[in-house]
């Protein structure tokens, strides 16, 4: 049994200090938290400016200290074996379990300094002749020598930073990432996870809340020991920490006057295999869809199979959303830098200083709360497709879902026009959402190769056979890129959904090639093995005609008679009810009702018209399988439901009625059982219109009662 690490954010609103029981409001403590962070921020940035160069990178690369020991996984002790000692300013009295947590920052940041020194390194290595467009063989050159989890948009990024600096330094290519940027720059935080009880104590009060104990300054500068003291904030855990999680040591940080408690928890997860699995679903990226989805099934002739039921999270109205807040950000940006350029054209003394300052304040205010919105709506839509594939799979009983891998993910020509839309839908972190959620469940969550996946034909399955785009099934002639159709096998369909089957079938096909990150934990394939995927639809439920057909042993589609089978002429039309000359009212139902139309609660039935009708069933939404509203949190999202289909390629079992023979055969040995008692057995017709006895619901046997629904005195 393992564990899943995640982490909630709560907010700290007071706190009590623990010699003097005195209420520290959230001002107050919001201003303590911020000396404390500062404290750690300026010896954080101490260390990272005073070791950034390439002889201290390579020492902290090389995994080895001064003492020739390997050097150990806690950042802190790295530091410290590492010989990179800090001291606070002069006359400010700091402990050194706050040092500690000022190394730990600064070592992660400097290990994350390494991974893309390495992206930096490999692209200079391998620069090609045209940094803005690389040939294949460029291509492979460079993804040999690239870091493991290295993605296009980080390739794309660092390229044309390494190109500005060439352009800067005529021609000149930057010899290490010291070189290139400056270091990087340390959040106003305190990571306390390098702490121990000395300084910071965290417990669980009950189900709902938690108790942390931390030492904060009370001063900005304290000069002793006595200018700290012990703090007690309450802390309220949202909803989304289960009672049985694992709190861990959390972070602290001031964000606009309050105080944010990052708190990490661990919850027991089962064990997801990475191979031997036979039901999975494959999702495909897409554009106007952002989700589309199909469920396979892997027989034991090593072929896949697929229900032929498309699965689609359509987030075009989130989208639009989406690029109307960027248009606006965009807007806020250039006004704002307008004021800058306007006010450092001017002197405070200026009278026109006081009224553009107040304006690029209100300006600066806007520009933060849209930026705001968009982060928010870009995690609520990710974790809300993230559900809904999570509960595609566990209705369909997947044991796996296979994604494209995004590292080798780059829109190109057409869909490269529509950079920002696929980069305003956070990919990332849908992606790390299904990891977290499928992980709750023992579902494995794998990237295959993204290259090929709507270039090729899923029925053919040898990769050779190319499919044609076209914008729609009758408009196979033009060039599209919504619809695809094969002119080897035929196959017409959405190309998301091509892509998707493909992805399932690479996959379920190449598990055996399944390898596990041990430093990050995630699963991908490298290989790309190939193989149709055949399309059989499930079977459907038998009709009422169906089921009466085999209860009363006759035949569902009798042949005709000789005599209809010879009929050689029309039949004849049905005579009117009313005389040719006699003058007939149209049926045709008016435009426009004359009339309002009664309310829904009346009773009988409404005249016909547009108005809405309340009592009729509300249509299916998408939503997650454990919802009885099958809600998706979004009102502009359109998804396929969330259908619990059983076992694969063969319907959930359903009661079925009972034999109408075999019932009256019952009731008949219990009328002759009871001689005292004269029944009469009602027809075969009444007791298939009537119901069951109101007595004993459920139960085809008749009661004492008198009288009852099946059995009746005689008169």
């Amino acid at each position: 049994m393992s564990r899943l690490t995640a982490t909630a954010t709560c907010t700290a609103h007071r706190a009590i200090v623990e010699q003097t029981g005195q209420v520290v409001p959230q001002p107050l403590l919001a201003e303590r938290v911020a000396w404390l962070t500062g404290l750690a921020g300026e010896l954080t940035a101490d260390i990272v400016a005073g070791r950034w160069s390439a002889a201290d990178l390579d020492a902290l690369a090389s995994g080895v200290g001064l003492d020739g020991r390997v050097l150990p996984a806690k950042g802190w002790m790295a530091v410290r074996r590492l010989g990179w000692g800090v001291s606070p300013a002069a006359g400010v009295h700091v402990c050194d379990r706050v040092l500690r947590c000022a190394q730990e920052q600064a070592a992660r940041l400097l290990r994350l300094a390494l991974h893309r020194r390495e992206l930096v390194a490999a692209i200079v290595a391998t620069w090609p002749r045209e940094p803005g467009r690389r040939t294949e063989a460029e291509w492979a050159a460079l993804r040999a020598v690239l870091p493991d989890g290295a993605g296009a948009a980080e390739i794309r990024n660092r390229t044309r930073q390494v190109r500005a600096y060439r352009d800067a330094h005529d021609g000149v290519l930057p010899a290490d990432l010291t070189e290139l940027e400056g270091p990087p720059a340390c959040a106003a935080q305190i990571v306390l996870a390098a702490a121990d009880r000395q300084l910071a104590t965290l417990e669980r009060t009950g189900e709902h809340g938690a108790r942390l104990r931390v030492k904060l300054p009370l001063t900005a500068s304290p000069a002793s020991a006595r200018d700290w003291a012990w703090h007690v904030l309450p802390i309220a855990l949202p909803p989304t920490v289960p009672a049985e999680a694992k709190l861990c040591a959390p972070t602290l940080r001031v964000v606009k006057g309050r105080v944010r408690v990052d708190l990490p928890f661990q919850i027991p997860i089962g064990f997801a295999p990475a191979t031997g699995h036979v039901i999975g679903c494959g999702f495909d990226w897409g554009i106007h869809t952002l989700l589309t989805g199909a469920v396979g099934y892997l027989t034991a002739e090593g072929r896949v199979v697929t229900d032929g039921r498309p699965l689609a999270y359509d987030a075009s109205g989130v989208s639009a959303k989406l690029h109307r807040l960027r248009a606006e950000r965009e807007h806020l940006a250039a006004k704002r830098k307008h004021q800058e350029r306007l006010l450092a054209g001017i002197t405070p003394a200026d009278p026109r200083f006081p009224a553009l300052a107040a304006a690029y304040e209100v300006i600066s205010v806007e520009h933060e709360r849209v930026c705001a919105r968009i982060r928010h709506l870009n995690k609520a839509l990710a974790w809300s497709a993230a559900r809904w594939a999570v509960d595609q799979a566990l209705a369909a009983g997947a044991t796996v879902i296979y994604l494209e891998n995004l590292a080798t993910l780059e829109a190109r020509g057409r869909r490269g026009r529509a950079n920002a839309r696929l980069s305003g839908q956070v990919r990332g972190q849908i992606v790390d959402a299904i990891q977290h959620l499928a992980a709750k469940h023992s579902i494995a969550v794998v990237t295959v190769p993204a290259r090929g996946t709507s270039k090729y034909c899923p029925r053919c399955g040898d990769g050779t056979s190319m499919l044609r785009h076209c914008p729609a099934p009758d408009r196979l002639a033009e060039r599209g890129w919504a619809w695809a159709w094969c002119p080897a096998c035929g196959l017409s369909c959405d190309r998301d959904w091509a892509a998707a089957e493909r992805i399932l079938a690479r996959g379920l096909l190449g598990q055996e090639a399944t390898r596990t990150d041990r430093t990050t934990g995630t699963r991908s394939i490298a290989a790309v093995v190939e193989g149709n995927v055949a399309r059989a639809r499930r079977p459907r439920k038998a009709t009422r005609a169906a089921h009466r057909a085999h209860r009363t042993r006759t035949d569902l589609h009798p042949r005709p008679a000789a005599r209809d089978r010879a009929k050689n002429r029309p039949t004849p039309k049905r005579p009117t009810r009313t005389p040719k000359n006699s003058s007939m009212t149209s049926s045709r139902v008016p435009d426009r009702r004359t009339v309002p139309a009664p309310p829904p609660n009346r009773g009988g039935q409404r005249p016909a018209g547009q108005a809405p009708q309340t009592t009729r069933p509300p249509a299916g939404r998408a939503g997650l399988a454990r919802d009885p509203h099958q809600r998706t949190g979004f009102h502009r999202v359109a998804a396929t439901p969330v259908l619990p289909l059983g076992q694969y390629a063969d319907g959930p079992p359903r009661p079925r009625p009972p034999d109408l023979p075999e019932m009256l055969r019952q009731i008949q040995g219990i009328a002759d059982a009871r001689p005292s008692l004269p029944v009469t057995v009602a027809s075969p017709a009444s007791v298939r219109s009537r119901p069951l006895c109101p007595c004993a619901p459920g139960s085809v046997r008749p009661c004492a009662r008198e009288p009852c629904v099946l059995v009746s005195r005689e008169p």
